[in-house]
């Protein structure tokens, strides 16, 4: 019999919180809001959070704290169209600096979010079909 987990999934492993550094946090938060979609909150001390759009992983924006400018750890975000959020990084301040390789079997890209964080998008097969569909319109749970 398998028990279902309690929503968010929670496991032992899980990666669940992201502090990202900025430098303007209200840039940093538009930015993301933007260009995945994450539900941008202020908690009760006033700091500046998100929610991704799964709603299973959130963090914050931190000043003070120099940026990820050369990959290392690299944060993967997943997209539907690695073309179409390309686009959207550009258009929101974002800079593509590892493009993505037509010779590669994976379809990815690193990209310099406008605090000057490496991050990565990632393009998941099938996905653009899956959201596609309309039960996958709903809101978060």
């Amino acid at each position: 019999m398998t028990i279902p987990s309690p929503y968010p999934n929670y496991r032992t492993g899980k990666i669940c919180y992201i502090e990202i550094p900025a430098i303007d946090l209200a840039q940093s938060a538009q930015f993301y809001q933007q260009v995945f979609g994450w539900q941008i909150r202020q908690r009760n001390d006033g700091s500046t959070a998100f929610d991704d759009t799964t709603g299973e992983v959130s963090g914050t924006w931190v000043l003070g704290r120099p940026p990820s400018t050369h990959p290392g750890l690299v944060v993967s975000i997943m997209v539907a169209s690695a073309a179409t959020t390309i686009e959207a990084i550009i258009a929101a301040g974002g800079e593509i600096v590892q493009p993505v390789n037509p010779d590669e079997r994976e379809v990815y890209a690193h990209f310099r979010d406008p605090a000057g964080n490496i991050l990565s998008i990632y393009q998941q097969a099938g996905l653009a079909e899956i959201e596609a569909e309309p039960s996958a319109r709903s809101p978060m749970k």
